[in-house]
């Protein structure tokens, strides 16, 4: 008792690891093995099982990446092994035991087809019905995934492209055993892990720990390691003790939820993901079956659709689960989803389409919005949380934030409208966690709301196919209910955190405004053919909805539900928080950009289809009007013979050229860069004759930025990339072709077409951008100086627009040094504004800066492409098409206009047997803007109206509509409805909203 404290601490360590964790199977014997290596892509296991098995012998590489083997096992339980001893199949697949989920995977099948269990790094056991003399037999489908991530190195690799990846195979077959299982080693095993780590923990001169340092000793000296299994109960007795002494009163309170985080895909393709969800619910439901107080809480109504499309008795198994409260839905959302680029409407579905699937399957709603691990969070969100009908919200991932501390660990989050939502961080800053000493004590450590509350939650549970929690977990958890010097644990579910936590702190401090991740800002630029996809389908599922709805109200039209929500799911899917954001590797990308193309597809034919049966045939043209307000004579949400279009051909003035309107006067130098953008409109009063490019000063420069983040390349845009910087002022050429100007640039290896042009009404600039890229580590901005001097800019969000400084005033608009837009930003002052529209852009930096003669402008800078090499090394190569408005004179509500006019383009269709179509729908201010109109998804004929204030006031609007109706209620986005009052009458239905409120109508159609 005598020895050096570190002494000690390394002879335990070294006790456990080499004497008590091989100890828990004392006893083995050898499997035969035989195996079956599918072609191509996973097939069924009644596939699989037919197969001619060949010998194998354990020691032997197998897997070639991405690929599948079947494994057969077959043996015999010994005689002599005791009746009384659990028997299971011990097989290590190849592990590293580094990063759970990250490498080879197993499912292990009955010979009968039934899942078992699942086979991870740290869950390499398979349960056994077999008495001693009986024979064994089960199968493994053994996935052979690369680690792509091979310690976070971020080294370009072939890996993530089956066209790259080879074919060499990856890992070596390490163990095939029948084993004895000696649940008292087991058992001191977790005692002394758990004590061990919560030891390490306290304070070096406290009591308790000493205490807890001689227990472990004399249990050590109590235990023979040639006899553990017979000396195990003396080593327990010599813990009993320590583990006894029970937690402080006034201990840190963690709720434990089970939890796996699965990204729907990531470094792996979305086909893989389909059976990490397989791997880890099966090994939850054996968990279960064994702990009934065990819950667990999993996520995304996408991934229950997956298990009940291909895994449809292991579905049943969770559905009986979630019937008992064991198995937790949770989050409510289709897809955790990223929650900076959907637009408002995809964002809405997300919790529409998961919120039904959960209540269809399983009778169950979420309360709680789960996204631990998205980048950055929305300040729209808190409306839509609440109008989904939840009421809390969780995430993690603030806490990677590379400059300011959030400050709170549990607050209320206010959003652009005021809505509320009581949120959790929770400290223990992983969703990973095994309930570990370090972990307990870091969620104790880091816990902000220190004597106003005292509670928090820890997710715990091996991630993205590393197999959830384990029994080791439960374990863990069972040992710190009530530990001295320890938080206490107590195993619970979201929903019984929230309400508790809720409840303790009912005076939580708020808030405002977005959660923004000072951290993944390259995630606005990075794959961007994936974000054009997203936003093109976006938008076409607007106007596939509009029309089919028209259609049927109108022309007895087959509303086509299944389609639509077909394409709908597919869009939320790629919403995922490493899909839209271009993070993953270029397997999911590429499938991505094929979804997007078959999407679009299909949407252009039930638009075809709707209007043929609105319109009919003839020889009449008409022009469409899918977007909230009228464009070129055309009204919003309807149809009329197609406007005469302006033309404004440039004109050539000595070196340059000049595009005029009424309204705007544009001069290109023979560079084509913008040398002067006079706004003519309105006299002096309104800004006419007003200079917007500051004196001496270019726009439209396309500036090439060195892109080397220090980690996470697709991820990361570092701030040091501002320091090296190459402005492409040289043009190919310059030239005229009908109302366009053409510039043509090349650069490094990559060229780039500009097509820029006047608006048809002549109020803004149009800049048609085709990019041949082939540049690597590069970041490409397109650059605007405005002369405009103001301290914010404003920049679109889901159903509204937030205020971001321009200024650097401290450490928190320093770190907000890249940012996030929608279809438009806008700087302005008093009087006079510039916005800028985009059709597939979403990463911006505005800033105050100076001109060279020391005049005060606002830079407006839009992220065009990146070239990152991990973990896609061809990410961003090829052809991209962009889209942008430039509009002087613009308020906030042109902004608005100018961003639907880009994005929804009026669609002129010939061959048919009218000349117009009377909106659907009218509402008398423009600050109150139609985001969606569709039929109920109910499926009952009843019209959903979506709408938004717009402009950041308060607004009151009269809502007309172009078909009959025999009532109109209020409802929350899954159309159930709402207590709320308001007058409807001959004139229309009276709104009254606050600045950014969301209203959902729903008008009971009268029978067509």
């Amino acid at each position: 008792m005598h020895d050096n404290r570190l002494l000690v601490e390394a002879r335990i360590a070294r006790f456990l690891a080499e004497r008590l964790t091989p100890a828990v199977w004392p006893v083995s014997v050898p499997l035969e093995v035989s195996f079956w290596e599918a072609p191509g892509e996973p097939v069924p296991f009644t596939d699989a099982a037919s197969q001619r098995f060949e010998p194998f012998v354990v020691g032997s590489a197998w897997g070639q990446p991405w690929g599948t083997t079947w494994f057969r096992f077959a043996g015999t339980v010994p005689e002599e092994w005791s009746a009384g001893g659990s028997v299971e199949a011990v097989i290590d697949l190849g592990f590293s035991r580094i990063m759970p989920g990250f490498q080879a995977e197993g499912l292990v099948y009955a010979p009968d087809g039934r899942v078992i269990k699942a086979l991870e790094p740290l869950n390499m056991w398979v349960p056994l019905d077999a008495a001693p003399g009986g024979a064994v037999e089960f199968y493994v489908e053994a996935a052979s995934n690369p680690n792509v991530i091979d310690g976070f190195d971020y080294r370009p690799t072939p890996l993530g492209s089956l066209s790259t990846a080879g074919a060499d195979p990856l890992y070596t077959f390490r163990r095939a055993e029948v084993a004895v299982f000696d649940r008292e080693a087991w058992e001191l095993g977790q005692d002394v892990w758990t004590l061990n780590g919560l030891m390490h923990e306290l304070p070096v001169d406290l009591p308790r720990r000493h205490g807890i340092l001689r227990a472990l000793e004399k249990a050590i000296n109590a235990v023979d390691p040639s006899d553990i299994s017979g000396t195990a109960a003396a080593g327990r007795a010599c813990l009993a003790g320590v583990l006894a002494s029970p937690a402080y009163a006034s201990a840190h309170r963690i709720h434990a939820v089970g939890h796996a985080h699965i990204d729907s895909a990531w470094l792996w393709p979305v086909r893989e993901t389909v059976r990490k969800v397989a791997r880890t619910f099966s090994n939850v439901l054996e968990l279960m079956d064994r702990n009934p107080d065990f819950v667990f809480a999993a996520s995304s109504a996408q991934q229950y659709a997956w298990l009940k499309s291909f895994y449809p008795d292991v579905f049943e198994r969770v559905a009986e689960k979630v019937r008992s409260g064991q198995f937790v839905p949770t989050g409510g959302m289709w897809v955790e989803s990223d929650t900076n680029m959907p637009g408002g409407e995809a964002l809405a579905r997300q919790f529409v389409a998961g919120k039904r699937f959960f209540l269809e399957n399983f009778g169950v709603e979420p309360q709680e919005v789960w996204l631990p691990d998205s980048f950055g969070y929305s300040a729209a969100l808190p409306q839509l949380v609440r109008a989904a009908g939840s009421q809390y919200f969780l995430t993690q991932k603030i806490s990677w934030n590379e400059t300011n501390l959030f400050p709170h660990s549990s607050f209320q989050w206010e959003g652009i409208d005021g809505t509320r939502v009581f949120t959790h961080f929770p400290p223990v800053d992983t969703y990973n966690s095994d309930l570990s000493g370090p972990d307990l004590a870091r969620a104790q450590r880091n816990y902000r709301e220190k004597g106003a509350a005292n509670t928090s939650l820890v997710p715990f549970g091996w991630g993205d196919g590393g197999g959830g929690p384990t029994r080791e977990m439960l374990a863990a958890a069972e040992r710190t209910a009530s530990l001295e010097g320890s938080p206490s644990v107590t195993l619970s579910s979201p929903t019984r955190f929230f309400s508790e936590a809720a409840a303790e702190y009912p005076d939580a401090p708020v808030w405002s405004g977005e959660l923004y991740l000072e951290f993944h800002r390259g995630t606005y630029t990075s794959q961007a053919r994936t974000k054009h996809g997203n936003r093109r389908c976006e938008h076409l599922l607007r106007e596939a909805e509009l029309w089919c709805s028209v259609a049927a109200l109108r022309a007895g039209f087959d509303y086509p539900y299944d389609e639509l929500e077909t394409a709908w799911h597919t869009v939320l899917l790629q919403q995922f928080h490493d899909i839209l954001p271009g993070s993953s590797i270029a397997w999911v990308h590429e499938e991505a950009e094929r979804n997007y193309t078959a999407v679009e597809a299909s949407l252009e034919s039930l638009i075809e289809a709707a209007l043929s049966a609105l319109l009919g045939s003839g020889a009449a043209a008409v022009s469409l009007n899918a977007g909230p307000y009228r464009v070129g004579g055309v009204p919003a949400l309807g149809g009329a013979v197609p406007p005469s279009l302006a033309v404004f051909e440039p004109v050539r003035k000595g070196s340059s050229w000049v595009l005029e309107s009424d309204s705007l006067r544009l001069t290109v130098d023979e560079n084509g860069l913008f040398t002067s953008l006079v706004s003519l409109a309105g006299g002096a009063a309104l800004g006419g004759g007003r200079e917007v490019i500051p004196a001496g000063m270019r726009a439209n420069v396309l500036q090439l930025f060195r892109d080397t983040p220090n980690q996470w390349d697709a991820w990361d845009i570092d701030e040091h990339y501002k320091f090296n910087v190459t402005e492409l002022t040289d043009a190919v050429t310059v030239e005229a072709v009908g109302a366009v100007l053409r510039v043509e640039r090349v650069f490094g290896k990559s060229r780039l077409v500009q097509r820029i042009s006047l608006s048809a009404d002549g109020t803004a600039v149009d800049m048609a951008i085709e990019a041949d890229w082939h540049e690597q580590q590069k970041l490409l901005k397109l650059a605007f100086p405005v002369d405009v001097l103001t301290d914010r800019a404003a920049s679109e969000i889901q159903f509204g627009h937030i205020q971001r400084p321009t200024a650097v005033n401290t450490s928190w608009d320093a770190a907000r040094f890249e940012t996030v837009a929608h279809r438009w930003v806008h700087v302005g002052e008093p009087g006079f504004g510039v916005s800028l529209a985009n059709d597939s852009t979403y990463g911006y930096d505005i800033s105050r800066v100076e001109s060279p003669s020391g005049v005060p402008h606002t830079l407006v800078r839009a992220s065009l492409l990146r070239g990152p090499l991990f973990p896609d090394p061809q990410a961003d190569q090829g052809s991209h098409c962009f889209r942008f408005s430039l509009r002087p004179a613009s308020g906030v509500a042109e902004a608005v206009a100018e961003g639907y006019r880009v994005n929804l383009p009026v669609r002129a269709v010939a061959g048919v047997g009218t000349t117009s179509v009377e909106p659907v729908v009218t509402v008398s201010n423009p600050a109150v803007v139609v985001e969606a109109v569709k039929l109920a998804e109910d499926r009952s004929g009843d019209v959903i109206v979506r709408l938004y204030e717009a402009f950041g006031g308060r607004a009151s609007a009269v809502l007309s509509t172009g078909f009959g109706y025999s009532s109109v209620e209020v409802t929350d986005l899954l159309e159930r409805p709402l207590s709320v009052e308001f007058i409807d009458d001959d004139d229309g239905v009276a709104l009254s909203l606050r600045p950014f409120q969301l209203v959902t109508l729903r008008f009971r159609v009268r029978s067509r």
